[in-house]
């Protein structure tokens, strides 16, 4: 017998899960492409999509992923040669540093591994050794998905300005957009990436990259930009069609409209307290767990390091893989992959991003502590009990 009949709970860091006014919206015929309804709901998604990152800026929307989002900041910061400092935090750090090198630009990179958040020392140290100012933008990553690090990005802003030096910052919110706490403009940031298919609850396919006016002027030059990846004309389109450099992406337009209407009727601060309200809960969860097995813990130690949207923990190897197989096949809860992290069967990721609440992060520990007894995993008491008083001290 199984008792993973029913509706699944998708507890991986994006996809994440699709709320169901965010599917109904989807459920229409395709609409007019080049002019009335679909061009007028566009010209909404602007303002709210600059009020999410928090800038006053411009922002340009590409059909792609979180990978697409990183190839179109890179064509249009950097020209051939031309050179970018890299701190990574995890895979998807390392992940921006490959994009870029692929596409004719030298990376410098400092890897702080994949448990601690980056030291701003480090990068104004970095900077102040570039006397020739050769490092074009500094790439970082708010929260890597694979790791769970969360870093100080007003802290990078003001290790570049203490170096003195030019170089632009450039931010991946690709898992925190709509989770975490950001705000461009006031952290100084001027390039920032994001995609659909995590806080903002929508089919993954749309990436987003908000910029600044100093960003536009100073890569004005760049030899990188294509005709598909140029922000410019995304940002600026005199016709309905080059906002996509093409045809429009309809259906996750409806979506993704539905979603920033879901965000805006919550409201931003309670949606960012939300989510560091069941963080939390995962948090004091996994530590009860470990108190009784040194093998289980939090990949990130200090809690200021932590993002709001996943958690990444160790588990043991093979446990972490068992749990996973066990909790997907046998209770319909799909926990994410241990990914970047080694050995990839010992460790696993807890998603709490989007469309969650109390119940669904409350069940989906559930169903990891029912895991651990049925795997005879051994694992320290009172997690559930644990996370059942956030939720009450938050409620």
């Amino acid at each position: 017998m199984t008792l993973a009949n029913g509706r699944p709970y998708l507890a991986i860091p994006g996809p994440s899960v699709m709320p169901d006014r965010v599917l109904a919206a989807m459920q229409r015929p395709s609409p007019n492409i080049y002019e009335g309804p679909l061009a007028d709901l566009t010209e909404t998604l602007w303002p709210d999509l600059r009020a999410l990152a928090g800038t006053a800026e411009n922002v340009a929307i590409f059909i792609a992923n979180g990978h697409g989002t990183w190839e179109a900041a890179n064509a249009n910061l950097f020209s051939r040669g031309d050179k970018a400092l890299v701190l990574a935090t995890g895979r998807f750090g390392h992940g921006w540093a490959e994009s870029a090198r692929a596409m004719g630009v030298e990376v410098e990179m400092i890897d702080f591994g994949t448990s601690t958040a980056i030291d701003p020392a480090r990068l104004e140290a970095a900077l102040r050794a570039d006397t020739e100012g050769r490092i074009r933008a500094v790439l970082a990553t708010h929260v890597d998905t694979s790791s769970s690090v969360k870093s100080d990005v007003p802290a990078l802003r003001a290790a570049i300005d203490a170096a003195g030096h030019p170089a632009l910052l450039a931010v991946d919110c690709i898992a925190t957009m709509g989770c975490d706490e950001y705000r461009m403009d006031a952290w100084g940031v001027d390039v920032t990436v994001a995609a659909s298919q995590k806080g903002l609850m929508t089919p993954p396919g749309l990436g987003f990259v908000w910029f600044s006016e100093k960003a536009r002027a100073v890569t004005a030059r760049s030899d990188l930009r294509t005709p598909y990846w140029d922000w410019g004309p995304r940002a600026d389109a005199a016709e309905f069609w080059q906002y996509w450099a093409g045809t429009a992406p309809t259906h996750h337009l409806f979506a993704l409209r539905e979603a920033l209407d879901m965000i805006g009727e919550e409201g931003l601060p309670n949606v960012w307290n939300l989510h560091k309200a069941l963080a939390r809960t995962v948090h004091v969860a996994i530590d009860a767990w470990g108190a009784g097995n040194p093998a289980i813990a939090l990949n990130v130690a200090d809690p200021a390091a932590r993002g709001h949207s996943v958690t990444a923990a160790r588990f043991g190897s093979p446990d972490a893989a068992r749990l996973r197989q066990w909790t997907e096949t046998e209770a319909g809860v799909t926990l994410g992959i241990g990914l970047g992290q080694v050995p990839a069967d010992g460790w696993l990721r807890v998603a709490h991003m989007g469309h969650v609440n109390a119940h669904m992060t409350l069940g989906a520990l559930a169903v990891m502590e029912a895991g651990l007894k049925a795997l005879g995993i051994p694992h320290g008491q009172g997690a559930l009990s644990a996370a059942a008083a956030v939720v009450a001290a938050e409620a």
